[in-house]
Order: C-alpha cells, then structure tokens, then sequence
C-alpha cells in the first residue's frame, strides 16, 4: 500500500505535535507517526513540566534562542489552545557565597538572552515568597517569566488542533525504513504503507539519530540520559512550595529542583544518569536517595509519608551539545528538530515555528483558508460551579458518575478523552488528557472501570486494552492462555 504526504513527522512528542500544528495552518498534507499506542509517550510524559524563562543556556545556543522565543509564544497561545498553564516565576537558590556569585552570571546570561525581569534577591525575600525553603538560602534570582504548564495536554492540544485542521496521526506506527532517491528523501516506510513525501521531519527523541541514519545522515548521535522524579501528594503544597526553586545549576543539568504542578501537587527530581538503553525508564532506590538528599538541600523539612509514587523519563543528549535544527546537510529533504533535551518543552512552539517557516519558503505553501484556530471545548467537571455540573449532567449523565474518585473523574471526560481527535487508546493515554489514576491511589479503584470504559468506546475486548506501551497488556485471555 502506498500513500503520499507533502510531510511527514516522525515522533508524537511535544515538538512533533507541535510541527504538526504549525504545518496545519497551511495547504500541506501533513502527517505524524508515532511509534507507540499514543503521543507523548516518551520525554513528554515524564519531564519537570516547566517552561523556563531561558537563564541557564549559553548566549547564541539554539537552546537559548528557541527557549526564550517558545516562552514568549506559549504566552500568546495559552488562550486559544486552552493551554494549562500557570506564570508562577522561578527562583534558582544559592546556598554558599560560591553560589551567590553564579547568580550574578546567569542574570547578565539571561538578560543577554533577551529574558525580562530578572531580579536577584536575598534570603529574606526569597523565604517571604517560599516560607518552607531552608535557612541556608542567602539569595536567589527571580525570574518572573517561567511558569508551570500540564505537557500532555499541551501535546494533546496541539494534536487536536492539527488533526481539526486535515492532518493525519497514526500511532502504533513505527517508521521502519526511509527511501532516498539521489541524495534526497523521496519515501518513509512503516508497516502501515510506504508514504511517498518531499520532506521528512526527525522529532523521534532518543531515536532521532537513528531515524537520521536510515535517512542517510550520520553526523550526530544520541545519548539518552535518565532523570528520576518523586511525586506528593496535593496535601503536601502547604508544607512545600507554590512554584519552581532550582538549585544553582551545574555543567551537567539544571540540577534536583522542588517544583508544584498545575494540579496542586508536588514533586523533586530529577537525578541525571547516563544510560546506554533507550527504554531505560526504572526507578532505582539509589535514584530516589540522590533525590531526596538534593531536595533537602533546599527544603529539609520534606514530608516522605505523602509521597504517592515514583517515575522516571529519559532525555535526549545531543553529541553537539546544543538542539540540531534545521535541514540535514546530508540528505535534502530530511529537516531535523534532534537532540532536544531541557528546555526542548519551552522550546517546542519556537521549534515548531522554525521548521514550519522552512518548509513553507521550500513549497511556497498557502495559507489555509479553512483553518479552525483552537480545538474542540473540553469539559472539566471538577473546576464547575455547582450549577454547571449540573446542567451538565442533565445534557449527558455519564457526568454523573465519578470514576476516579481521588480526582473527581467522570465516566463523561473519560468517553469525551477517547472520542476526541486524535483520542486515548490506553490506560496511560486516558490518565494524560484527564487525570484519571493520578490521585493518591494511584489507578488503584479507577483502573479496572477506566480499563472497561476504554474496551466499551475502542470496540476492542479488555485483554487488548494497553496501559502505554506497545505491549503492555494488562489481562490475559484465559481461554487461549496468551496476551490479546
């Protein structure tokens, strides 16, 4: 089977879905395929969920151009993508005079970088804004500009904007081959069909350098890196903190930050280990001591007894140190968006916006006439007034019946999760777009109806509902003695 695209986006993370909502905005055919049952699968699901204000990366680095741009553009697009985002500011804490003389570098860094309202504080401040942090902080530098974001649903909101817009996703779909025609791309191959297209765009993550090699370009390599994360509790914010504490940052990652979530929670992390495989996605107990020692640095009061769970992601490291982005300079047609580790999630709309300018100089591309901005409303039962859950209910009961109860889930959200563009296929894919299996139990009284739900909707029998992965089945089939 043979398809054509005038695009063709290999990976469904933050960067891919954004490209694709980009490139939707034009006369393009676009498509995305994504290796796993569902986007932001990879990096995107498991990163610190912050949008940095662009301080810490070297003045003229891709990293801190399209960083500070990606934040700025995240500003203009948070209303009309109903993007959840909150403008907490951050503050990275020095604890020694060594590292109060570090603050003095990044604030003349980022104001360098084009980043507004830098300011460096003293302790005193510092604690009047952040009451729990430890007494050792003396100063630390605000920088009003960063905030807190929800990644999945960013992710999914870019999809959903594009797929609304004529473009195509398919997931389940790895790439499996590229065909080049004298030194240009001409054809990805998948097990779905040979997509003849003009440009191929490596979004793969920790792949990217292999999905450039099929393509003929061998000039970088990837390192996956593996940080750790521990979660609280939303019980444990008033113990904690409100918004983002970085400790001063070192040559190797922005270090073991304290960071809130949209949502009321907590967590710290991440470590940074190196790590040869690419699926290496453990949590270690020697990972969660590093990370408990770092975090204790900046608030030694932490409240263990409300951590609810553990999770682990893997950062693409780039051999050139800095994002690759750009057309290959080995095989035409082949426009990378590779190495994209911290900030890649404030640096995707800026990414995006690169790659799109790119290809619509290349194909003298229109722009669509019949372009939707937004995507479709998305109904939150827990943030209504008590009047409008009601008159929800009344337009569709499945808003009666809570199925998560740690998070106030309803059976409706989950349905309307799954029926959306671009929807949920698995378990994890429900609980990215709707919380479902993210409170305190963790999944425990929600999964099994979640599970149901998601056979009833997918048409499928509940041995072949997947948690995330490819094969991660949850049930077996009795009857044959094998996964489904």
């Amino acid at each position: 089977m043979e398809r054509e695209a005038d695009v063709v986006i290999v990976g469904g993370g933050i960067v891919g879905t954004a490209i694709l909502s980009a490139l939707a905005r034009y006369d393009l055919r676009c498509l995305l395929v994504e290796q796993e049952p569902d986007i932001a699968a990879g990096t995107t699901k498991a990163n610190s969920a912050v949008l940095h204000a662009g301080f810490d990366a070297p003045t003229g680095s891709l990293k801190a151009k399209m960083n500070v741009r990606g934040n700025r553009l995240y500003h203009e697009m948070q209303s009309e993508l109903h993007l959840d985002i909150q403008w907490t500011g951050s503050l990275v804490a020095a604890r020694t005079p060594p590292e109060e003389e570090c603050l003095a570098v990044l604030k003349a860094r980022g104001e360098a970088n084009g980043v507004p309202g830098l300011e460096l504080w003293d302790g005193v401040k510092v604690r009047q804004r952040e009451p729990n942090l430890s007494r050792d902080i003396g100063a630390a530098l605000w920088a009003p500009t960063a905030g807190i974001c929800w990644p999945f649903g960013i992710a999914a909101a870019f999809a959903e904007n594009a797929v609304q817009n004529g473009a195509e996703i398919w997931r389940d779909c790895p790439v499996t081959g590229i065909v080049t025609e004298d030194g240009r791309v001409a054809a990805v191959e998948t097990p779905r069909a040979i997509v003849k297209t003009r440009f191929v765009v490596n979004a793969a993550g920790v792949n990217a350098d292999r999905v450039s090699a099929m393509a003929g370009d061998r000039s970088f390599s990837i390192r996956p890196r593996r940080g750790e994360y521990l979660l609280f509790d939303r019980g444990a914010q008033a113990q904690m903190v409100r918004g983002i504490v970085f400790p001063v940052p070192t040559e190797r990652s922005k270090g073991i930050l304290i960071c809130a979530t949209t949502h009321g929670n907590v967590f710290i992390g991440p470590n940074a280990e190196d790590t040869e495989d690419r699926e290496d996605v453990a949590v270690t107990a020697a990972g969660m001591q590093e990370v408990l020692a770092g975090a204790k640095k900046l608030l030694p009061n932490i409240p263990g007894g409300l951590a609810i769970t553990e999770f682990a992601g893997l950062r693409a490291v780039s051999s050139t140190g800095d994002f690759i982005l750009g057309p290959s300079s080995k095989t035409d047609g082949l426009i990378q968006a590779a190495g994209i580790q911290s900030p890649g999630l404030t640096a995707a709309p800026a990414i995006a916006e690169a790659v799109m300018e790119y290809i619509v100089r290349a194909t003298g591309a229109s722009r669509r006439s019949s372009y939707r901005p937004g995507r479709p409303k998305q109904s939150v039962f827990r943030d209504l007034d008590p009047a409008a859950q009601a008159a929800l209910i009344a337009r569709d009961e499945r808003y009666g019946r809570v199925i998560c109860r740690c998070e106030t889930i309803t059976e409706g959200e989950i349905v309307d999760a799954i029926r959306r563009p671009c929807g949920a296929r698995t378990v994890d894919g429900v609980k990215r777009r709707t919380r479902a299996g993210m409170g305190r139990c963790q999944g425990g009284f929600c999964g099994p109806r979640v599970i149901a739900i998601l056979a009833r909707e997918l048409g499928i029998s509940v041995p072949e509902v997947r948690k995330d992965g490819t094969k991660s089945y949850l049930y077996y089939d009795k009857a044959g003695g094998t996964e489904a």
